[in-house]
C-alpha cells in the first residue's frame, strides 16, 4: 500500500510549484493509475515519492518511508524513462549486474527473462532492442527483486496495442497476487480500461480520486464515431435535424473524413445517413475524451467493419473505436456530472469492451472501451482476460546482507562492457609509442622512459587511463534513475564507495605494471637490452609508480561521485599536477627557520618497533613518496575529495 501525504515540489522562481499538496492512496491488490496531461506533474509526483527530488511531503510504503527501508529495491520496483543500462551491455549481463546490486540469486535473471519472453534475446545488446522489447526488459528489471510495490512512469508509451495489453496484463497479475501497482498515463481511456482506481492530476493538483467505473461514468464523455467520405454533408444534416428537433447535438469535424457526434446515438446518426443516402464506412458508439486539451485518444482503431452501402442497411456498423481528435466540450461539472445539454447521463449510452482479436481488422489485440451500435448496456470498464501472463516465481529465501554484494555489483558493472578493455588497450599502445619516441630523442631518465612520462606532460598515459576508468565508475548510477545513487537499487553508501575504490585500485595496478612491462619489451625489441634494464632503486620507484596510478584512479572515482559527472572526475585527475602540485611545491620551497631533517630516524626511536621482513624500508618508501610534491598534492586532493564525499553522504541521509 502506498500512502502519499502533501507532496509538494519546491517553487520555481516566479512560477508555482509543479506539484502542490498531492495526497492519495494506492491500495494493495489493486492497479492505480495517476492520470494527467503532459506537464500535469505525474513524473514529479513519482520523484517526490521516491525521494529522487527535493520537496515537502511524506510517502509511506506499507507504513514505512523509503529511507527507513533497509533494501528499497526489494520493497519498491521502479521504472522511470528508458531501461537503465549501457547500450553495449547484454540483456542477461545487465540483469545479472542488478542481481548483484539487489543481493538476489543470480539465477533470478533467467527466471524473469523467461517470464517476460526475452530468453531468445538474452545475448542481445540493450542498444539494439525495439521499443516493445525495451519495455519488457524494463519490467524484468522491476520484477527482479520480487518487490511488493511497482511504480512505473508511463510504461505503455509508444507500445503497440498488443504489447500494451501484455504489459497491463502483467501488472494486473501482480496486483491479483496482493501487490500494489501505481503507473502514470496521459490517456484517459487507458486508465479506464486497465486500472481499478484513477487519480486525476491537473496542473499539479489532484482534481479527482475515483474508482475506474466511476471515472468512466463521470469524466469520460460518450460520443458516436463516424467515418464517411461525405463528412461535411452529414455534419450539416445532423446539425439541421438537431435544430429542427430542438436537441443539443454537437458535431466535431476530425482529421480526414471522420466525425465525432456528441449528444446523439448510433441509431439516430445511422437513420439520418440512411434517409439522405449518405455512405458510411464506420459507425461506433464509444467513450470519448475528457474535453478540450485532452488530445487524440490512442488505442482507437482506425479501421472498422467496412461496407459499400448507406448506413442502416445491414452491415453499416462496426465494433471498434474511431481515431478521435480533440473535442470542443465535455469536461465534467464540479458536482461530478457531465455537462450534456440534452440531460442524458453517460451510462444511458453505455459501452462494453471489445475482446481481443474480435472485430479488429488491424490486428488489434487490446481491449477497447466502446460498444457496437446494437448495444445498449450501461457504461462498464473492460478488464484483461482471465488468463493473465505468468509472473516469475517468488523469491522464497533471500540472501543475507554481505559485504561482498557491492563488490560483486561493481565487478559485473566494470566487466560487462568493453569500455575498460578498450581504454586499457589504448593506454598500452600510446605508452609504447611514447616510450619509443622518448628513447629516440634521448635525455630522458630510465625511470621516466619505462613509464613513458615526458617532462612536458603532467601525467603519463597509464595514470590518465587509470583516472579515466575511475571517473567512469559512477556513470551508470547517475545517468539512469533506477540506479540513482541516493534512493535506488544501489544506495549511495560507504560499501559501494569502498567497492569502487577497491576495483579501481586493482585495475590501476594491473594497468600500471602492464604498461611498464609493455614499454620495456618494446624498448628491448627496438633498441636492445640497454634501454630495458631495471633501475637499481626499483623498489622505491615501484612504490611511487603504484601510488601515482592508484591515486589518480581514486581521484577520478571520488570526483565523479561527488560531482556526478565523468568529465568532472577526469578534470580532477588532471588538476592535481596542473594546479595543486605548483601550490604544494611553492609551499615546500618557501623560506623556513627549521626543517624536518632526520624525521624517519626519530620516528623509529619513538615507536621502538621492529618491523618484520624489513618492513621499515617499505614505510620509508611510502613516506618519501608522500613527501614529494606530486605525492603530497595527490594525498591532499584525495583527502579533500573524500571529506566532501562523506559530507554529501551524511547530508543525504539526514535529509
Amino acid at each position: 500500500m502506498i500512502q502519499a501525504f502533501g507532496l509538494t515540489s519546491n517553487s520555481r522562481k516566479d512560477f508555482p510549484p509543479a506539484v502542490d499538496d498531492v495526497s492519495f492512496e494506492a491500495r494493495s491488490g489493486r492497479v492505480t493509475a495517476l492520470l494527467g496531461a503532459t506537464g500535469a506533474g505525474k513524473t514529479t509526483v513519482l520523484r517526490l515519492m521516491l525521494e529522487l527530488q527535493q520537496g515537502r511531503g511524506l510517502t509511506y510504503f506499507r507504513g514505512r518511508p523509503l529511507r527507513r527501508i533497509a533494501h528499497p529495491s526489494r520493497e519498491v520496483g521502479v521504472l522511470m524513462g528508458e531501461v537503465p543500462g549501457h547500450p553495449a551491455r547484454t540483456v542477461r549481463g545487465h540483469l545479472r549486474m542488478l542481481c548483484a546490486a539487489a543481493g538476489v540469486p543470480v539465477r533470478r535473471a533467467d527466471e524473469v527473462l523467461e517470464a517476460v519472453g526475452l530468453v531468445s534475446l538474452r545475448d542481445e545488446r540493450l542498444g539494439t532492442l525495439s521499443r516493445g522489447m525495451d519495455r519488457r526488459l524494463g519490467l524484468a528489471c522491476v520484477l527482479l527483486s520480487d518487490p511488493h510495490t511497482l511504480v512505473l512512469d508511463d510504461p505503455a508509451d509508444g507500445l503497440s496495442p498488443r504489447e500494451s495489453q501484455w504489459l497491463h496484463g502483467m501488472l494486473r497479475a501482480h496486483a491479483q497476487q496482493g501487490g500494489t501497482v501505481l503507473f502514470t498515463t496521459s490517456e484517459p481511456k487507458e486508465a479506464a480500461r486497465t486500472a481499478d482506481h484513477v487519480i486525476t492530476l491537473e496542473q499539479g493538483i489532484v482534481v479527482a480520486d475515483q474508482a475506474a467505473t466511476e471515472f468512466a461514468r463521470t469524466r469520460l464523455r460518450p460520443r458516436v464515431a463516424v467515418r464517411t467520405p461525405h463528412a461535411v454533408r452529414l455534419a450539416a444534416l445532423l446539425a439541421k435535424e438537431a435544430r429542427t428537433a430542438r436537441r443539443s447535438v454537437e458535431v466535431v469535424r476530425e482529421d480526414g473524413n471522420r466525425l465525432s457526434v456528441y449528444g446523439s446515438t448510433c441509431a439516430e446518426v445511422g437513420e439520418t445517413a440512411f434517409r439522405h443516402g449518405v455512405l458510411v464506412h464506420q459507425l461506433a458508439d464509444e467513450i470519448g475524451d475528457m474535453g478540450p486539451g485532452a488530445g487524440p485518444l490512442p488505442g482507437d482503431g482506425a479501421d472498422a467493419t467496412q461496407d459499400a452501402r448507406p448506413a442502416g442497411m445491414g452491415k453499416g456498423s462496426a465494433g471498434t473505436a474511431a481515431q478521435g481528435g480533440r473535442a470542443q466540450d465535455g469536461l465534467t461539472s464540479q458536482s461530478g456530472s457531465p455537462t450534456h445539454d440534452d440531460g442524458a447521463m453517460p451510462d444511458e449510452r453505455g459501452a462494453h469492451g471489445d475482446q481481443a482479436g474480435h472485430g479488429s481488422p488491424g490486428g488489434r489485440s487490446g481491449p477497447t472501451v466502446g460498444r457496437d451500435v446494437t448495444a445498449s448496456s450501461p457504461v462498464t470498464v473492460s478488464r484483461p482476460p482471465a488468463s493473465l501472463p505468468p509472473l516469475p516465481p517468488p523469491i522464497s529465501v533471500r540472501s543475507a546482507p554481505s559485504p561482498l554484494r557491492p563488490l560483486r555489483y561493481e565487478f559485473r558493472r566494470a566487466t560487462g562492457i568493453s569500455t575498460g578493455f578498450l581504454t586499457g588497450a589504448a593506454v598500452l599502445v600510446t605508452s609504447a609509442l611514447t616510450a619509443v619516441l622518448l628513447a629516440r630523442v634521448g635525455h630522458t631518465p630510465q625511470a621516466r622512459l619505462l613509464a613513458a612520462w615526458p617532462r612536458e606532460l603532467p601525467l603519463p598515459p597509464a595514470a590518465l587511463g587509470a583516472g579515466l576508468l575511475g571517473a567512469l565508475a559512477f556513470g551508470d548510477e547517475f545517468r539512469h534513475p533506477a540506479l540513482a545513487a541516493d534512493r535506488g537499487t544501489v544506495p549511495r553508501r560507504l560499501g559501494l564507495l569502498t567497492a569502487k575504490l577497491v576495483v579501481a585500485a586493482v585495475t590501476a595496478l594491473g594497468l600500471a605494471f602492464l604498461t611498464v612491462g609493455c614499454d620495456a619489451e618494446v624498448l628491448y625489441l627496438v633498441y636492445g637490452r640497454e634501454l630495458a634494464e631495471v633501475p637499481a632503486d626499483w623498489l622505491s620507484l615501484s612504490a611511487s609508480w603504484s601510488g601515482l596510478v592508484v591515486g589518480c584512479a581514486w581521484a577520478g572515482v571520488l570526483a565523479a561521485g561527488l560531482f556526478r559527472s565523468t568529465t568532472a572526475g577526469l578534470a580532477a585527475v588532471v588538476a592535481v599536477p596542473v594546479l595543486v602540485v605548483p601550490v604544494v611545491h611553492k609551499a615546500l620551497e618557501g623560506g623556513s627557520v627549521r626543517v624536518a631533517a632526520g624525521l624517519p630516524a626519530r620516528l623509529r626511536e619513538v615507536f621502538l618497533l621492529q618491523w618484520p621482513f624489513g618492513g621499515e624500508r617499505y614505510l620509508a618508501g611510502v613516506v618519501r613518496v608522500i613527501a614529494q610534491p606530486v605525492g603530497g598534492a595527490l594525498a591532499l586532493s584525495l583527502t579533500a575529495l573524500l571529506c566532501a564525499y562523506l559530507l554529501t553522504t551524511l547530508r543525504s541521509r539526514v535529509r
